[in-house]
């Protein structure tokens, strides 16, 4: 029998095995960490966005092209579309289990752009995107501000201007988002009494505020080639995109006779705040900015999440006075204590396997 090699041969038995625990030790430390193993297929998400639009809009104009194109792609497994009343379009395109991440958000690009000459004019300004999506949720941070000194759209800006990037560069995250983040944009609010006061319409206040609101290359006054006498050539530098509510207000909508002019600000309120309000954050009842850290397929949880917070603690030095973050979301500690349960009962399996051995043999040389 097998075993009777071994038995008759203890040293060499004793070697085998302290090999067999060595090699074991080794590997242990590059395997992979995480709540749950990984057995999700890979998952790319295309996002597309068409302001003012409604659902039924969104599926027929934007959601049946880009399926169209996406459909009999390599691997693909099966894809659902979400078209909401928001004026946002989520397709997440799963693949087969063991296919390339890489590749399969490269071959839905392709497809996306052969789709995109089809799409809304307003859907191409937005931008199409194409990212690889995931699952694995790692933790979720909250940004808030406990005095109330600054509100949710302050906090949100901070955060992507200062935060979010450091956050996307650590090894093992896979995306970084702000849920419902609440970017700056003018807001301008018509007011459609005054409009039919002064016959004026939505399409050529979009037209004006589109043409003025830009930013152009002006040129340069005595560049070669030119006629003698000229030594200087100067950068004519213009003003380019507006900032204020005040310059917003003096976008010119109509010139009349006897220089009479039709400003923005006379047939609409302006105002700078939040680019959308269609989610709002809290933590324990107060605003909140949250962002959620995704997990990359393979990574040790354990060690991206102490890079998180150890990031986010170094960027907290910088935080002005009255910001604050929590951690109310956090997978690793489900790990961490999963891992001592396990070396817990590694500890009495040992110590029970021993004292089996030592009652059937009733020796401890032998055992």
């Amino acid at each position: 029998m097998l075993s009777r090699y071994f038995i008759d041969r203890p040293i060499f038995a004793a070697v085998l095995s302290i090999f067999l625990v060595l090699a074991g030790l080794l590997t242990m430390r590059v395997l992979p960490i995480a709540q749950y193993p990984e057995i999700a297929p890979p998952v790319v998400t295309v996002r597309a966005i068409y302001p003012g639009a409604s659902a039924e809009t969104i599926e027929q104009t934007v959601a049946a092209p880009l399926e169209d194109a996406i459909n009999g792609v390599e691997d693909l497994m099966y894809m659902s579309s979400t078209s909401a009343s928001n004026g946002v379009l989520d397709i997440q395109v799963t693949f087969e289990i063991g296919s390339d991440v890489e590749q399969a958000a490269l071959n839905v690009n392709n497809r996306v752009k052969q789709a995109e000459p089809r799409l809304p004019e307003e859907v191409r300004r937005q931008g199409v995107t194409v990212e690889k999506g995931s699952s694995a949720f790692l933790q979720v941070l909250a940004f808030i501000s406990p005095d109330g000194r600054f509100d949710d759209i302050y906090t949100s800006n901070y955060v992507t201007l200062n935060v979010l990037d450091r956050l996307k560069r650590i090894p093992g995250t896979t995306n970084v988002q702000i849920f419902g983040a609440k970017d700056y944009a003018m807001r301008i609010w018509l007011r459609p009494d005054r409009m039919a006061e002064l016959g004026i319409t939505a399409s050529e206040i979009v037209a004006a505020v589109r043409e003025q609101n830009a930013q152009f290359a002006t040129g340069k006054i005595g560049q070669p080639p030119i006629g003698e006498g000229h030594e200087l050539v100067y950068t004519i530098n213009a003003r380019g995109r507006l900032s204020t509510p005040e310059e917003f207000g003096d976008i010119i909508l109509r010139a009349g006779p006897s220089t009479s002019l039709l400003r923005l600000s006379d047939v609409a309120r302006i105002e700078l705040g939040s680019k959308d309000y269609d989610f709002t954050g809290l933590y324990n009842g107060m605003p909140a900015t949250l962002v959620g850290i995704f997990l990359e397929p393979g990574a040790n949880a354990l060690d991206v999440g102490d890079e998180v917070k150890a990031t986010v603690a170094d960027i907290a030095q910088d935080f002005p006075p009255g910001l604050d973050y929590s951690i109310p979301y956090d997978t690793t500690r489900f790990v961490e204590v999963s891992i001592r349960e396990v070396i817990k009962t590694l500890a009495e399996a040992i110590l029970l396997v021993v004292l089996v051995v030592y009652i059937f043999l009733q020796n401890w040389r032998a055992t």
